[in-house]
């Protein structure tokens, strides 16, 4: 899996590789106990600071997504289902409307219009 970050993009680069990683677990790219690469390695490959690569791995194992095994490194977690996929969504778009601005109710809205059209 290759990740990528665009320093162009308004959207901090570690939030950029979280939603990588949460896609690509959601599409089934990666898959529960599939480890992600080391922190630093991934660091060099993405040109950015090791702070930037932890911080993603620490909010995605907060939204359950990954677990880390000390040596044995950061992997896919196990229990990465459907209500799992759905709270990192659902975090991911809170962050993203915080950062548009949007209204808490005008966003809980959207949602419940988008889920009503299917």
């Amino acid at each position: 899996m290759a990740f990528r970050v665009d320093e162009g993009s308004g959207v901090p680069p570690y939030e950029q590789l979280r939603a990588q990683v949460v896609e690509a677990v959601g599409a089934g790219d990666l898959a529960p106990g599939e480890r992600l690469p080391p922190v630093r390695r991934l660091a060099e490959d993405l040109g950015v600071a090791p702070g930037t690569v932890a911080r993603a791995y620490k909010e995605l194992e907060a939204d359950g997504v990954v677990e880390t095994r000390g040596r044995a490194g950061t992997v896919v977690a196990a229990g990465t289902d459907a209500e799992a996929q759905a709270v990192a969504a659902a975090t991911e778009y809170a962050e993203r409307v915080r950062r548009l601005g949007v209204d808490g109710d005008l966003a809980l809205a959207l949602v419940r219009a988008a889920l009503a059209t299917g």
